[in-house]
């Protein structure tokens, strides 16, 4: 997937400016897609370009004045082709697993710390995905098939923290272990 997709789905609910995307990304689709505030910019000027979205300037009084992106008929076309295309799972790239790869090189305590880090940061992760599913889906039986797809979304992100939380927990037990 690209970053251009991900832009035009969030586009699809109802148009937005650059900051709202970012945030959009953050509470939603930064499950599965990082990006920065940087990014969105640069692809919203691009897919403008394309006229695969429009933009309108909403002046405000004292204030900057605020773009707000839209999804053209043409968007919308590229985005149902691009869902009709096989995913594919995407490359692993974590630096932290080249490190344990090569840990024999430094202390234990060395890479203890860094597991011990990545770890925190995938529990702050998972509670920020719990709190959004008490917020959002507090009743998942009653949810809609949007809803529900929404939920499924989310779900994968639970996953993936609670599975990188008991990896760095091996990890920890394994790099600990005077015998290793």
């Amino acid at each position: 997937m690209g970053l251009p997709q991900a832009i035009l789905t969030c586009l699809i609910e109802k148009p937005h400016s650059g900051y709202d995307l970012s945030k959009v990304f953050s509470e939603s689709i930064g499950c599965f897609w990082n990006t920065s505030q940087q990014q969105i910019y640069r692809e919203l000027s691009k897919l403008e370009s394309q006229e695969l979205i429009v933009s309108e300037i909403i002046p405000r009084q004292g204030r900057l004045d605020k773009k707000i992106y839209s999804i053209t008929e043409l968007g919308k076309q590229h985005l149902l082709e691009w869902m009709r295309q096989p995913s594919e799972p995407d490359i692993i790239r974590e630096d932290i697993l080249v490190k344990v790869f090569s840990g024999s090189l430094v202390p234990a305590s060395v890479l203890i710390e860094d597991v011990k880090r990545r770890r925190q940061i995938h529990i702050e992760k998972l509670s920020k995905y719990r709190q959004i599913e008490q917020e959002k889906f507090p009743n998942p039986e009653t949810l809609t098939r949007k809803q529900k797809l929404r939920y499924l979304v989310l779900n994968a992100g639970i996953r993936y923290e609670l599975e990188w939380i008991d990896w760095c927990d091996e990890a920890l037990e394994v790099i600990k272990d005077p015998q290793q």
